[in-house]
């Protein structure tokens, strides 16, 4: 669980930004509480809101920033907004904000992978008394960490001991196995105290530290394989922090960097494979590290980049290779890539397997449950493989809704033409062999109308029956047209009674259902 307090301002900006979010259709209102009329009679606008939690702040006329912003959220969706929100009320009450007739407002927000809450309130208490901001951030850890049942200062002795068992040299080295672990830590007096969401959790002599000084030393092995780990993943990042993030996820190693952040002077490599701490310029200079190369030269990296990551994952599509060129300001169209003001085209068999991939993605995004749609929305797509595409396990609401949208138009018996009405739901038809498809391409759904017990012989062209059943209607009842080869070319000509004829006037009328006309 986290819980981030937010920047503070005069106006209450953060209503409009959640609002925003609500009208985007991101996120809605979880709780509104205390705004007086303005809460009963009528859904509030956000200036309204706004002007309300301004004037309920101005009671106290020397607190110029009065909004208090906090972001609660959780990993993943291992807690759903109902739990969040009962959370933040105790959050609150700890730090001093659950106090009766104290307006909130609780937003939750769904534009991202982790369920996660905004809360607005005054740092004004209903009696006009400024609610105490004293070490806000370390309080509010302290009560984050209360609510879920950490204990920090025992995790810092574990942790402490842990660190022990490294192998490290220098304290400089033990400052960046310390700093690996998220603790920081200063010596006063011969004694290392460790710190952790602002406080001390523990402390260390300084001689037992010393102590564990030995010569490290990198194999050659270690080293070149290392080096060459490094070197990949550098040329896979956009800046230092996502190479940071990169090897510790994949390599089970943490880079601690030295210096300013935009411009550091070195770095240390802790291998927590090896519990071992390493100069990084035994391996690598920091200079080369960060060579993170000029725009220009970036595109000859951004295309074996790109080849790299279709050799890792040959299915990866547009969209996923743009989400890795995001923080290299670049991304890919249509076979090109484009990185600042440069452009170059993509490698044809490389332009070729994304458009393979995304054609994938297109198809998989119908959900087919079965071979046989995904045979056909191959044939459609022209993707010659069909067995890269994989088969959804299950139907979802979408399906159903098609399903049952389907059905009442099958069921209607006052509908005469049922093609064009299913066509004017929406829905193209699709007959591949004995078994007939109704696809949705605007919401991706498709149904084996088969498969699924729709009666498909009323999908089935009957050209000439009406004709013929009036004719033999006149026959039983003595009467002839009188008008011989010139009444049939009156009705084929479409100027006769039997306007039936027009019904496919054009030929074949399985074109009108092949692949060329459909629209996509």
């Amino acid at each position: 669980m986290i819980a981030t307090i937010l920047p503070s301002s005069s106006n209450f900006h953060a209503v409009a930004y959640n609002e925003k979010k609500v009208t985007a259709g991101v996120a809605h209102l979880l709780e509104m509480s205390n705004f007086g009329h303005i809460g009963v009679l009528s859904k509030p606008t956000p200036k309204e809101l706004q002007d309300y939690l301004i004037v309920y702040s101005s009671r106290n006329s020397r607190i110029t920033k009065a909004q208090f912003h906090l972001a609660i959220s959780c990993k993943g969706h291992e807690k759903s907004e109902e739990e969040l929100l009962d959370f933040a009320h105790a959050y609150l009450d700890e730090m001093g904000y659950g106090n009766e007739g104290q307006p909130l407002l609780v937003y939750a927000h769904t534009d991202t992978d982790n369920t996660h809450i905004h809360i607005v309130t005054s740092r004004i208490s209903p009696d006009g008394r400024k609610i105490s901001d004293h070490h806000e951030r370390v309080r509010s850890q302290a009560v984050l960490n209360k609510l879920v049942g950490n204990d920090v200062k025992a995790k810092a002795g574990e942790d402490l001991s842990a660190s022990l068992s490294y192998s490290f040299s220098t304290f400089a080295q033990y400052k960046a196995l310390m700093s690996s672990m998220g603790y920081e830590i200063y010596e006063k007096n011969d004694v290392v105290y460790i710190k952790r969401n602002g406080a001390v959790q523990t402390k260390i002599k300084f001689g037992e530290i010393c102590d564990r000084f030995r010569k490290v030393r990198v194999d050659d092995s270690r080293r070149r394989q290392l080096w060459a780990m490094l070197r990949k993943y550098r040329d896979l990042s956009s800046d230092y922090r996502e190479l940071q993030s990169e090897v510790k996820r994949k390599l089970g190693i943490d880079l601690i960097f030295f210096g300013k952040a935009d411009n550091p002077y070195g770095y240390m490599i802790v291998d927590h494979i090896n519990k071992a701490v390493y100069n990084g310029a035994w391996v690598l200079s920091v200079k080369s590290l960060l060579d993170f190369s000029t725009p220009e030269e970036k595109l000859d990296r951004l295309d074996a980049f790109i080849d790299r990551l279709l050799e890792d994952n040959p299915t990866i599509d547009t969209w996923g290779i743009n989400k890795k060129l995001f923080r290299s300001n670049a991304y890919i169209r249509r076979g090109v890539i484009y990185c600042g003001g440069a452009t170059r085209p993509l490698k044809d068999f490389m332009a070729a397997t994304i458009l393979r991939n995304d054609k994938i993605n297109r198809i998989e995004s119908f959900h087919p449950a079965t071979d046989a749609e995904r045979d056909l929305l191959c044939r459609i797509y022209k993707v010659n493989d069909p067995q890269l595409v994989q088969l959804s396990p299950s139907r979802d609401n979408g399906y159903r809704d098609a399903v049952d949208n389907l059905r009442s138009l099958f069921e209607d018996d006052s509908i005469t033409r049922l093609r064009a009405a299913i066509r004017s739901a929406g829905f193209h038809i699709r007959q591949e062999g004995d078994e007939w498809f109704a696809i949705d391409f605007s919401s991706k759904t498709i149904v084996n109308l088969s498969e699924a017990g729709f009666d498909t012989r009323r999908l089935e062209y009957r050209k000439y029956s009406k004709f013929r059943r009036k004719q033999s209607t006149e026959k039983s009842q003595g009467k002839t047209t009188g008008r011989g080869i010139k009444g049939m070319r009156d009705a084929a000509s479409g100027r006769g009674e039997n306007r039936e004829w027009e019904v496919g006037y054009r030929g074949d009328y399985n074109r009108i259902d092949d692949e060329n006309s459909l629209k996509m």
